[in-house]
């Protein structure tokens, strides 16, 4: 736990840290993780330094809320709560997604399709704004109803407070097939409006899409007393495999949480992970979401996986990693166009209901959603450099009333992405609280990389 006088010094530190920045040099975060899958130009200027805002400050049993540093990341907020038997409303599926980075950036979970995103459980939040400033804003305020897919924009959190809901030790799953998407987003739809499925609670509701006729979804029942022992997924088991292997599984709530992150989803095959010769020597401190985060940077680096295709003769590949948010009743549209369009499975489904409007993002509030995560690579040759299917992805989702979060690469026009995203109103309250223009604005941010 962080005190009360450390987090305040932290806070001078910071303050120091943004007014040492030259006028007219980006302003960035100087930290050592990232979870965005965007590239951005090169910047010689410090960064501001968050390095004592990774802690939490207070967990309040009585009252359900934490007051948690902006750079605390969800796995060390779970470590805190979780003793209480309370975690937060949200827990975004990687460990090291931080609280105000899943707040300015979206995140996303299977209590979702209950809870919204994580920035619905905020209660308020102190935020350094582009003019040096350190404000407190709370639900109704300008800024803060904003400040949710700002991505740094209008300003960075420095401290959350948010409300956290009571869990029991375990969960009990229900791995439920469907052979088609318009009969997951028909149970989708009812699992949402119920919040049961033939006559069992769910509190937790994802899934899986392996093929276009074999789809899962994932019920999560909280439960003090399972049927059985927990299976382990941070050995030799890989959990999305699970779905198509069992009908029913136990996991403790600890497991739970962090289900995807051991193989971050199942993307820790590109890099052998998954191969039971390699796994049983591949140690366990690494097998989570941000090692193979490195391996990807080196990749990247070094152009690795383009100079065996090019060795192989294999066509170019374009990275296609986004999260889309469809309305439920386009998901099989949605679906049906993506197998033949793009042609990449498995995808992850999950609902989220909007708990009311949110001016930088502005899903219909009480409308469910379904956001469609995919993350790989696809060959198209020599067209790559210019991402052909990730535009269609954009067009195609735009189409269908839905939304793209940002935290990868993006192509819209600037007419089409202030209309998407609000961007009036965020220029607004730039001219409020960042009148000399110190922080990137969000167009350049998401689409120009800066």
């Amino acid at each position: 736990m962080t005190s009360g006088e450390s987090h305040r010094e932290s806070v001078r530190r910071l303050e120091a840290s943004y007014a040492s920045i030259p006028t007219g040099a980006p302003v960035r975060l100087a930290k050592s993780t990232t979870n965005l899958f965007r590239t951005r130009d090169a910047s010689a200027s410090p960064g501001l330094d968050v390095s004592g805002l990774n802690g939490v400050i207070e967990v309040d049993a009585v009252a359900r809320t934490a007051d948690v540093q902006g750079m605390c990341t969800y796995g060390a907020l779970v470590d805190a709560t979780l003793p209480h038997g309370l975690i937060p409303y949200v827990v975004p599926q990687l460990r090291t997604i931080t609280l105000g980075g899943a707040v300015t950036g979206l995140g996303i979970e299977s209590t979702s399709f209950r809870n919204g995103l994580p920035h619905e459980s905020v209660l308020e939040m102190d935020v350094l704004t582009g003019d040096g400033a350190i404000v407190t804003a709370r639900p109704g305020d300008d800024l803060f109803d904003a400040f949710p897919n700002s991505y740094g924009s209008l300003g960075y959190a420095a401290r959350l407070r948010i409300r956290l809901e009571p869990v029991p030790a375990y969960v009990e799953l229900r791995h439920v097939r469907f052979d088609s998407g318009a009969d997951l987003a028909g149970a989708i739809e009812k699992i949402t409006a119920t919040r049961e499925y033939e006559g069992v609670a769910v509190d937790g509701l994802d899934g899986v899409a392996f093929s276009p006729d074999e789809l899962y979804l994932t019920l999560a029942t909280w439960t003090d007393s399972p049927s059985g022992s927990p299976s382990d997924y941070t050995g030799q088991q890989i959990f999305y495999r699970s779905l198509q292997q069992r009908t029913t599984d136990i996991l403790t709530i600890h497991d739970y949480i962090w289900r995807w992150d051991t193989d971050w989803f199942w993307c820790s095959g590109a890099f052998g992970a998954q191969h039971p010769l390699i796994r049983r020597v591949w140690p366990r401190r690494w097998r989570r979401s941000d090692f193979y985060m490195k391996l990807l940077g080196i990749d990247r680096r070094f152009r690795i996986a383009d100079r065996l295709d090019d060795r192989a003769g294999r066509p170019r590949r374009e990275r296609v990693i986004q999260d889309v948010e469809v309305p439920v009743e386009r998901l099989a549209e949605f679906l049906t166009w993506f197998d033949r369009e793009i042609g990449m499975r498995p995808v992850w489904v999950c609902p989220l209901v909007a708990q009311r409007r949110w001016t930088s993002y502005p899903l219909a509030p009480g409308e469910t959603y379904v956001n469609v995560g995919f993350w790989g690579t696809v060959h198209v040759g020599e067209d790559a450099s210019n991402s052909p299917k990730n535009r269609a992805i954009e067009a195609e989702v735009a189409a269908l009333g839905g939304h793209k979060s940002l935290y990868s690469e993006a192509f819209y026009d600037e007419a089409t992405f202030a209309e998407l995203y609000n961007t009036p109103n965020l220029d607004r309250l730039r001219a409020v609280h960042d009148p000399q223009k110190r922080l990137t604005n969000l167009y350049d941010k998401a689409v120009r990389h800066r």
